[in-house]
């Protein structure tokens, strides 16, 4: 009788250190969604400078 409770027990075991790892790795994944969008963000803004110094460098070239 000792055994199948051990076994049932070290089953249990096993589905909690799966579910708790798997509550990290969405946590995480999330973490990474919101990192990867704020670069996004960051990446358009810089583009959208770089675009705006490259007309004014422009305009300021046809004037001379």
């Amino acid at each position: 009788m000792f055994w199948p409770m051990f076994a049932i027990a070290l089953g249990f075991l096993g589905l909690t250190v799966l579910g708790i790892l798997a509550v990290r790795v969405f946590v995480e994944a999330e973490r990474l969604g919101r990192q990867v969008t704020d670069s996004a963000r960051r990446i358009n803004r810089a583009a959208e400078d770089l675009e705006q110094a490259a007309v004014s460098t422009a305009r300021a070239a046809d004037a001379l």
